[in-house]
């Protein structure tokens, strides 16, 4: 395995974790439909949150979640209301990015809520 696709994997474990502390409930991970991945899918009250997590070594090129592209959120988009109309669910849907960068071998979690909407 890459050390890039370790270092996802181990952002996704880091993320699912600080939402499990902040009273979240993670419902699907990894999550696909057609060309999308949805990274975590949880709730939280009635409110179900796609959450795109994005992991880099380094904030130095830019944060992490300026790297979520349009075509990428599209496709989240479809992707939840997919999964809402095949599970029939009745709840407010949101969109957030968790970043996640490594830092002298801790990680530093920012979690931006209704995110699609801030860049």
């Amino acid at each position: 395995m890459s050390n890039s696709y370790q270092l996802g994997r181990k952002g996704e474990a880091e993320a699912a974790r600080f939402l499990i502390q902040n009273n979240y409930t993670i419902l699907e991970k990894n999550y696909r439909y057609r060309k999308a991945e949805v990274d975590l899918i949880v709730q939280k009250n009635n409110t179900l949150i796609a959450v795109e997590i994005k992991t880099r070594s380094t904030d130095f090129f830019g944060h992490p979640a300026l790297f979520l592209k349009p075509k990428q959120q599209q496709r989240i988009v479809e992707a939840i209301n997919y999964y809402v109309k095949q599970n029939n669910l009745d709840v407010e849907v949101r969109f957030d990015v968790i970043s996640v960068v490594k830092n002298k071998g801790s990680f530093e979690i920012q979690h931006l809520k209704n995110a699609f909407y801030h860049f």
